[in-house]
């Protein structure tokens, strides 16, 4: 069975990121949205909440599992027999970004190849960083998010 982890903070999770699963489901038999806890860090959005909404906007995606996690993605994968990584690209820095992440990730786990796709041009500006800025600052976010995810300023 082909797997492939799709991991991040997803604080929160985009129509970009929607758009990349979306775009992945013929590639794999199995993807999993891990979603990466970091107890040094609190989000934005609860663990649970950010769960919740990408649980409900792959609620038509039986092929699609999200889950919590801790630690190293590689090793992640590895427990859930994963044999690919999957990464979503907006523009050249995040390809630099990524694939630098990618090769020290083929380091620690030769198994797991990181596969990169590119995003729809019309969520290329769109970022969760940009996102949560807009939503501290009260603006309406609700153009850049899958409608499983409804935000009060």
């Amino acid at each position: 069975m082909k797997t492939a982890v799709f991991p991040g903070s997803f604080d929160p999770f985009t129509l970009g990121h929607e758009s990349i699963v979306r775009k992945a489901l013929p590639l794999f038999d199995r993807i999993i949205v891990a979603i990466g806890a970091n107890s040094m860090k609190s989000g934005t959005f609860d663990l649970e909440k950010r769960t919740q909404w990408i649980k409900e906007t792959f609620a038509d995606c039986p092929s699609v599992d999200v889950v919590q996690f801790q630690g190293l993605t590689v090793d992640f994968c590895q427990k859930n027999e994963a044999q690919f990584i999957l990464r979503g690209l907006r523009n050249p820095n995040d390809y630099q970004y990524e694939s630098s992440i990618a090769q020290m990730n083929q380091a620690m786990n030769s198994e797991v190849t990181s596969v990169f796709l590119i995003c729809d041009p019309e969520y290329a500006a769109i970022s969760s960083t940009i996102v949560r800025e807009v939503f501290k600052n009260g603006g309406n976010v609700s153009q850049f998010l899958p409608k499983a995810i409804q935000l009060d300023a």
